[in-house]
């Protein structure tokens, strides 16, 4: 693997310049505030503390690809994301569905399965592009809020909106090459925002369910 390889990935990249994608750059801030903010406010908690570090690493993560543009900072980019994603599949299927030990983690893991046989599917659909490998999770996020729904409604509501929130956001991701010609700075920063709100949600709506939980137990 050549890690130093120039990748150029969005529209807004002209040239291989530090600073040749400035919006992409500077949007990554959205992740930073959101968990500084949750962090913050999520005390106490060290599975949604843990989730606001990582949410963290991927403010810098995709900071470095939207600047240095290159194969080793992709997967800086990457990495992180799929750790938010396992890590908070963890703590659901532990303090959602009640699941212990290697139960919550053999469940966590199916992730992987699932990834690879859903991937596939939606890199057929046109147009969808690089996006398809992000598509099979706000497809997952409403199956468990479809099946949590009984169980723990409130937590089950908030999944699902941030599976919409997600969905609105891969679409800003999809149409950032289509209508490159026509908006030249490109959709891909709204992705960022809107990606950096959904992400400090989802650990809002985990840590309203332990308070919850922690409250109904007293």
């Amino acid at each position: 693997m050549e890690l130093t390889r120039q990748i150029d990935a969005y529209c807004e990249r002209l040239d291989p310049g530090y600073w040749a994608e400035p919006v992409n750059a500077v949007t990554n801030l959205a992740f930073i505030i959101a968990a500084l903010v949750m962090g913050r406010r999520t005390r106490g908690n060290m599975m949604a503390q843990a989730l606001c570090v990582v949410l963290f690493a991927i403010g810098v993560g995709s900071y470095l690809f939207h600047t240095h543009a290159q194969v080793w900072s992709a997967l800086a980019d990457v990495i992180p994301i799929g750790v938010f994603i396992l890590l908070y599949l963890f703590a659901i299927n532990r303090d959602g569905w009640g699941l212990r030990g290697w139960r919550a983690f053999g469940l966590t893991a199916l992730f992987i399965p699932y990834a690879g046989l859903t991937v596939p599917v939606f890199d057929q659909i046109p147009g969808l592009g690089s996006s398809a490998g992000y598509a099979p999770v706000p497809l997952l996020i409403l199956i468990y809020a479809a099946l949590l729904y009984r169980r723990a409604p409130k937590l089950a509501r908030g999944m699902a909106v941030g599976a919409v929130i997600l969905i609105v956001s891969l679409t800003f991701r999809t149409i950032d090459a289509p209508l490159c010609a026509a908006f030249p700075l490109g959709t891909h920063f709204a992705w960022h925002l809107l990606n950096g709100f959904m992400l400090g949600w989802m650990i809002a709506v985990y840590h309203a369910h332990r308070l919850g939980n922690s409250a109904d137990a007293r």
